[in-house]
């Protein structure tokens, strides 16, 4: 019979040689190893992420990346199982093992207490057929492309904005919990969180090619505090310059100053070709300095499960009711 372990030495390398062509991100295949392992050498990633694998005699048959999450839903605090990654190697398919592994972790994370969840969640590239089959529900999410309203003098606004970091991170949890109080469903993000998910980005641009990827963390300061930021991925291909927005905040509740740092980031490039803007704006969430000239479903569909009586709620929440940012996507 099969057993659940977690992925480390000769099985991890199993599953990377498998996954590097269709998850590899760019990334050679001892970058996208070295991606990995530094993500589980962050303080987010030690304590919270792992991957797990179905192992029969020594062979991989599938596998999954397992996320814990402190959470809120309704007001309460929930903990939250992520699944991430799940795939099954070539040799296994079609015997069921993707199946298998899933209810195998569903079955820890509902009665291990070092896992205990009150909900799974998952994001399915693959539509909700196949997770609905195995009691997930999808959320709708929507991902909007972003248009910034520029100044017809094409200047930066007077808006005091300087390079993130760490000495930010504490401040930015309090901006991230008071923007997520409203909404029925959101994670919490501590510093750890908010370090990790800037972190695994700053990785992916600088384990790729060079120049293909960036990331920018910007402030907007008073005084000696940050009061509002924006997390940007910028991607470079052929056919122009993508930017993301993987997470912002403000003490502002219009996101006044989050339009402004974005006014400020466009205006710091004189070419005429501005950048696709794309990203998951909260509802309610539409600073006056941009425009949405674009939404359509997300490509990647939330899905949940409740696994307790404290996460039943989950299985009715709908889009206007989650707060979940790009770049906590997994």
């Amino acid at each position: 019979m099969a057993e659940l372990a977690i992925a480390e030495g000769p099985l991890l390398e199993q599953i990377l040689d498998a996954t590097h062509e269709i998850w590899g991100e760019g990334l050679d295949r001892r970058a996208h190893a070295r991606y990995y392992t530094a993500q589980l050498a962050t303080p987010w990633g030690r304590a919270r992420l792992s991957r797990l694998a179905l192992v029969d005699r020594g062979d991989v048959r599938a596998s999954a990346k397992l996320y814990t999450f402190d959470a809120t839903l309704d007001g309460r605090a929930i903990r939250v199982a992520g699944i991430g990654a799940v795939f099954t190697q070539p040799a296994q398919r079609k015997r069921g093992a993707a199946k298998e592994l899933i209810e195998r972790l569903l079955e820890r994370v509902s009665a291990d207490g070092a896992y205990m969840a009150d909900v799974a969640l998952l994001f399915s590239e693959i539509g909700p057929d196949y997770y609905a089959r195995l009691g997930f529900v999808p959320v709708a999410t929507s991902e909007q492309q972003i248009r910034v309203i520029e100044s017809t003098r094409y200047g930066a606004p007077a808006t005091w904005v300087r390079g993130g970091d760490d000495r930010d991170f504490a401040v930015l949890a309090a901006l991230a919990q008071t923007r997520a109080e409203p909404f029925r469903f959101h994670l919490n993000r501590d510093r750890d969180l908010i370090q990790y998910a800037i972190a695994k980005k700053r990785l992916l641009a600088g384990l790729g090619p060079a120049g293909a990827r960036e990331l920018h963390f910007f402030a907007a300061e008073e005084g000696s505090s940050a009061v509002a930021y924006v997390v940007v991925g910028v991607n470079r291909t052929a056919s122009g310059v993508v930017w993301t927005l993987e997470e912002c905040g403000d003490r502002d509740p219009t996101g006044a100053r989050v339009g402004a740092i974005l006014q400020a980031l466009v205006a710091r490039d004189p070419a005429e070709r501005r950048p696709t803007i794309r990203g998951w704006l909260p509802s309610g969430f539409r600073p006056q300095q941009i425009e949405i000239v674009g939404e359509a479903p997300a490509h990647e569909i939330m899905m949940m499960k409740p696994l307790s009586p404290a996460g039943e709620a989950a299985g009715s929440l709908c889009a206007e009711d989650v707060m979940y940012w790009r770049g906590d996507a997994f």
